[in-house]
């Protein structure tokens, strides 16, 4: 089964997200876990989550994403920014745990001209400072694109950070196919060349989920621009390559293409029709 969902809005809880991605053909979904520019959650409703888990259970529901803020920036010169993203992904994953076994994703941050190692000791600080051995959701670090300071513009600055996480088993990676595409990674012309890189220097095996977006802009562009599914420079064909890769097909794909319900429906139903069994 293609496990394929897209990013909906979490504002009216999680029962409705549920059965938003049942109806347009969904079996999974992404949300912020808060507003996506700001820090501000809304309170924890567990009546709402326990009616999502009874309602999801007979669905056959992918593990679901959950996205942090953009704001949040472990690896920021500004310690207040920094203490500010610790306690947000602490109480993040505090209310993973009410939807247990899934997934928690974010954007590594950037480094805001103090250096890559610099960066990346701090976000390596952050996350020994929250994991704990008894959490059951899997933190995922993004793939990106490589815009300004950016750290994770390839697989390499992912790696150093996975190495020096002390509980390594409660850590995974996020693929975003626009942001490897707009990084420099060929996944059009070498998917199978980049994904041996991936595994070479991380480990297929801690690739957990994929942002399956098409991307405006061309190889090694470092924009990241999302585009809808088939119209933009990677393509179509590619993108079910992607969906139908022996080392990738059983993961959870996450549309965030710039897209309304609708859309999502239509760019799901092509996916499906194209996925291999």
């Amino acid at each position: 089964m293609l496990n394929i969902g897209c990013h909906l809005s979490a504002s009216k809880g999680f029962l409705h997200m549920g059965k938003e991605a049942v109806s347009i053909g969904a079996n999974t979904f992404q949300f912020f876990t808060r507003n996506p520019r700001g820090f501000r959650a809304k309170e924890l409703d567990t009546d709402d989550i326990a009616q999502f888990l009874v309602y999801s259970k007979d669905k056959h529901f992918a593990p679901i994403v959950a996205h942090a803020p953009y704001t949040l920036n472990g690896c920021s010169a500004d310690p207040k920014i920094r203490q500010l993203a610790t306690q947000t992904m602490k109480d993040d994953i505090r209310r993973m745990e009410y939807l247990p076994n899934n997934y928690y994703n974010f954007h590594p941050g950037s480094h805001v001209g103090q250096g890559v190692e610099t960066g990346t000791n701090y976000i390596v600080t952050m996350l020994n400072s929250i994991l704990t051995p008894e959490q059951t959701t899997t933190v995922l670090l993004e793939t990106m694109a490589g815009k300004g300071s950016e750290i994770g513009r390839n697989f390499q600055e992912l790696h150093t950070i996975l190495e020096h996480v002390e509980l390594k088993e409660k850590m995974g990676v996020c693929l975003d196919t626009c942001h490897v595409w707009d990084g420099g990674y060929d996944i059009v012309e070498n998917l199978d060349k980049v994904l041996d890189e991936f595994d070479k220097t991380i480990g297929i095996e801690k690739l957990y989920a994929v942002h399956l977006n098409d991307s405006k802009n061309i190889c090694g562009s470092h924009k990241d621009r999302h585009e809808t599914i088939g119209n933009g420079c990677i393509g179509l064909e590619t993108l079910v390559k992607v969906i139908n890769h022996p080392q990738l097909k059983h993961l959870p794909f996450e549309l965030e293409t710039p897209n309304n319900l609708d859309g999502y429906a239509e760019e799901i139903r092509l996916l499906r029709g194209l996925y291999t069994w």
